[in-house]
């Protein structure tokens, strides 16, 4: 198996830094991201442990590129990264659409980093399909999310035009794939951009802005 950190380990050795450590402030990042993508599950933890703040914005991905990317590149990619992939017996728009609808609402109450890192790792370490509903439930567990307002959220289809209308305007600015990084007005698509779009936010220009 690969290295999968633990989350709350991570988080108390973030806040266990020194008292009165100088920390450079970033320029503000917002993550995109498609819980359908393998490359979503392979950038998200380190998306999280890189940076500080970090808005999280559910987007499909099929409007973007049709298909969810190349399996034996995703393959490729997690081996390099020390990190465990088990691919879901379904990963179509229509099977992973609910958990984006719980996606959006977790963005919304300010705690999808904790919902998407849980429902990925549990379709690509797992192997779980994310339209079921105890895996939504889990997810939803750990971002401290309802299990009523969970439900409700994975079936109101209401959700899915603003997640569509965010990919079209990635789309028309550039980005070709999932997952994206925006820092300022850069744009870094894919998940081996995220270590440069880390430096950009710490580019002393954007700092500045």
């Amino acid at each position: 198996m690969g290295n999968v950190i633990s989350l709350a380990a991570h988080r108390r050795s973030r806040a266990a830094a020194p008292a009165g450590a100088a920390v450079p402030r970033a320029a503000r990042a917002t993550f995109y991201f498609d819980l359908s993508s393998p490359f979503t599950y392979l950038a998200a933890e380190r998306a999280d442990r890189l940076f500080t703040g970090l808005v999280w914005k559910p987007v499909f991905e099929e409007v973007i590129r049709s298909g969810a990317g190349d399996r034996a590149a995703a393959e490729h990619r997690a081996h390099a990264l020390g990190l465990p992939l088990v691919w879901p017996a379904d990963l179509s728009a229509e099977t992973v659409r609910p958990a984006m609808r719980v996606a959006a609402l977790a963005a919304e109450r300010g705690c999808a980093a904790s919902f998407v890192l849980a429902a990925s790792r549990l379709a690509y370490c797992g192997g779980f399909e994310l339209d079921h509903p105890e895996v939504l439930a889990e997810a939803a567990a750990a971002a401290n999310l309802g299990l009523e307002e969970c439900l409700r959220a994975a079936g109101d289809a209401g959700r899915d035009g603003a997640m569509e209308e965010a990919a079209l305007r990635l789309l028309a600015q550039g980005a070709d794939r999932l997952p994206a990084v925006r820092v300022g007005r850069l744009l870094f698509a894919g998940e081996d951009r995220v270590g440069e779009a880390h430096a950009a936010a710490h580019a002393p220009a954007l700092r500045a802005g």
